[in-house]
């Protein structure tokens, strides 16, 4: 993972096999913040894919996810980042003193149809809309 820019808070969301809610966090995150913050997302179990229903849900409203990647959780991307938000999901993350920790309580759109992850997406875009706002005030 890339390294912190100073002066830019970096977020890093964190699920379990980093393929739809800490996804759809990440593509909101770059969609509403633009360059401002850097926004990075991992998991302890990679899945291979991006959830085929999330990447749909976010491209309902214009965010482009078809070429993300689900990537694997280290010590050094939870150290170099400002803010880490887990989902939810019961994962773990290292814990480094002086970085920002919160889990967002979401259901997993892991097999569910697309009207349940619209909700899950929308739910995903309140938290992250504060969390910007919260970021850049």
């Amino acid at each position: 993972m890339p390294e912190s820019v100073p002066g830019k808070p970096s977020v890093l969301f964190v699920c379990v096999h980093n393929a739809g809610r800490s996804q759809m966090a990440a593509g909101w995150l770059a969609h509403l913040a633009g360059d401002r913050i850097e926004v990075r997302s991992a998991g302890s179990r990679p899945a291979d894919q991006v959830n085929p229903i999330a990447v749909e849900a976010m491209r309902e409203v214009g965010i482009d996810l078809a070429a993300a990647q689900p990537k694997v959780l280290t010590g050094e991307a939870v150290q170099s980042c400002d803010v880490v938000i887990t989902m939810g999901c019961g994962d773990t993350c290292p814990i480094f003193p002086g970085k920002r920790y919160e889990d967002w309580k979401l259901d997993d759109p892991a097999g569910q149809g697309i009207e349940a992850v619209r909700a899950i997406r929308d739910e995903i875009r309140d938290h992250v809309v504060r969390l910007v706002a919260d970021l850049l005030s």
